[in-house]
């Protein structure tokens, strides 16, 4: 009776093993250094983008939005109080932590809990073999970003998870072609956009899908026309160019998305997030020299990348290394994809193919927008949907599974040297000591003004770094903002250049002020006759008004 219940039940058991791996790799990572899960700490991360992404998701889930503004320098959103980055990529954080809380701990816990959904999920719908679960163990547990932005205050994991799971249902979808499947695929590839909107390419896969879809009744004879769900007759001409119309139609409809939650819900960054000169060049000069423009930039950008790769490859630096990587399944995933077009295996030739595509289309994103130090880290997420689709390609003596994990195993954990990018931020008492004293400072003279919120009332500027000591002696100190984790919920806070505090002094419009101790503006301040909030250490913090 245990084997045939085992049997039945086979499934749900390899689906609930394989969803452990995330908490598996994650106690180990901290065990590895002495410690538990629970002595993560965001406080003592050097990751300045954790602390806007948490305070955000604090002041939506206790008010339903911040009711400080979040920017740089003094920019906030045309409506409501979001930073650059689209407020959806931290939804599902908000709704786990509506459900189930919010606290320091809470990001670690969910990002466990999410990509620990996502696997379960993914074996439901993919349902791979013992073989392909062995092979997406072992280049998991390699590739060791996956516990790295687990254990931290970063939503990288939620894109992870997403992807996995549109990855899933891609693949249950070529299988049984059910249309639940697709409205799903469409759900979340839809979802993934509004999060980032190079995440588009993903969704032209179900907007294919849509089209070659049967959604009518099919007669016997193809010559027939094809009868609808009210009886009419329509060609099945009419039905190809309704799938294609309605496609282009979602695929503009997440693109305009995605534009309108960054045009109105997001602050402006100190410098454009995109470079969009190549497309002025064909505004501005025409077709023909646009061509030529972007194809320079492809070209000079590319040898950029490919002198960043080599470097990585020998030093271990992120950047190259994540490029390498990404390289790596780009061309496993071409060579495969060319192997099942010639072997005329259509079906995985589509699945492969697509995901090539995905990546070149990212590749070149990177080339044109993006700064390759800040871009890189994107290419995170298509190494993690590369994995789970290498683990799914025929194989003999499991050859690229080998390579990959080779790889993994000597860029991220044997060329792992830089402690900013690896090492996981653990609790010290001292850090402990520090917060709490910024608790109370803060809680004695911050007060959360709730009318006419959001407001500049209940903004603190974090002044990013300042010159401590004259301008030709005098040393650039950036100032420990990780003492902001201790503001009361609902404040907003906008990062700053010193440089624009000096020019627009007596113009600024937040009500406090944070800067490194014994700077200029911590000297101006004290001219101004500023209210002291505290001073700790290397940082005070001034109450203007």
């Amino acid at each position: 009776m245990g084997r045939n219940w085992i049997r039945k039940h086979g499934l749900i058991i390899k689906a609930t093993l394989f969803a452990l791996l995330p908490l598996a790799a994650c106690l180990v990572t901290c065990a590895r250094q002495g410690y538990s899960i629970r002595e993560v700490y965001l406080p003592a991360s050097p990751w300045n983008d954790e602390l806007f992404y948490f305070k955000q998701v604090e002041g939506i889930v206790k008010f339903g939005y911040p009711y400080g503004y979040f920017g740089f320098n003094e920019s906030h959103a045309q409506f409501l109080s979001f930073a650059a980055w689209s407020p959806v990529l931290v939804l599902p954080w908000v709704l786990f932590g509506k459900l189930l809380g919010w606290g320091l701990l809470s990001p670690v816990i969910y990002n466990i809990l999410f990509l620990s959904l996502a696997l379960f999920f993914f074996v439901i719908l993919a349902k791979p073999g013992y073989q392909q679960v062995g092979i997406l163990t072992f280049l998991f547990l390699l590739f060791t970003r996956f516990p790295r932005y687990m254990l931290s205050g970063m939503p990288e994991v939620l894109c992870f998870s997403l992807l996995i799971l549109f990855f899933g249902l891609e693949l249950r979808y070529l299988e049984e072609r059910k249309k639940w499947n697709l409205v799903l695929l469409f759900a979340v590839s839809f979802l993934l956009t509004l999060m980032r909107p190079y995440f588009l390419v993903f969704l032209l896969l179900p907007c294919y899908f849509l089209s070659r879809s049967v959604w009518l009744r099919v007669p016997a004879d193809p010559k027939e026309p094809v009868r609808n769900r009210a009886g009419a007759f329509r060609p099945a001409g009419l039905r190809k160019w309704a799938g294609l119309l309605a496609g282009a139609a979602i695929l503009g409809a997440a693109g305009a998305g995605y534009g309108a939650v960054k045009h109105f819900l997001g602050a402006e960054y100190f410098t454009p997030l995109f470079d969009t000169t190549w497309i002025s060049a064909f505004l501005r000069q025409g077709f023909g020299e646009g061509i030529r423009y972007m194809a320079s930039r492809l070209f000079h950008g590319g040898a950029q990348f490919l002198k960043i790769t080599v470097e990585g490859l020998q030093s271990g630096a992120p950047t190259g290394a994540y490029f390498a990587g990404f390289l790596a399944v780009l061309a496993l995933l071409l060579g495969y994809t060319a192997a099942e077009i010639r072997r005329k295996q259509k079906k995985e030739a589509l699945v492969y193919g697509h995901l090539a595509f995905c990546f070149v289309g990212m590749l070149a994103a990177l080339l044109l927008m993006y700064k390759m130090e800040e871009g890189s880290k994107h290419l995170q997420t298509f190494i993690v949907v590369g994995i789970f689709a290498v683990s799914g390609m025929e194989t003999r003596f499991y050859k690229k599974a080998v390579f990959l994990g080779v790889l993994f195993a000597y860029l991220y954990t044997f060329k792992a040297v830089s402690a900013y990018e690896y090492q996981v931020p653990f609790v010290s008492l001292r850090q402990e000591e520090i917060l709490a004293y910024w608790e109370g400072a803060f809680a004695e003279h911050m007060t959360l003004e709730r009318e006419d919120a959001p407001s500049f009332s209940n903004t603190v500027i974090w002044t990013f770094a300042d010159t401590i000591g004259t301008e030709t002696t005098g040393t650039r100190q950036a100032m420990d903002w990780q003492i902001l984790y201790a503001l009361p919920e609902g404040f907003g806070i906008s990062c700053c250049t010193d440089f624009y505090l000096l020019q627009q002094f007596d113009g600024l419009k937040s009500r406090y002020l944070a800067a490194p101790a014994g700077g200029t503006v911590d000297a101006m301040c004290t001219g101004a006759g500023f209210t002291e909030v505290g001073r700790l250490g290397t940082v005070v913090v001034y109450k203007r008004y």
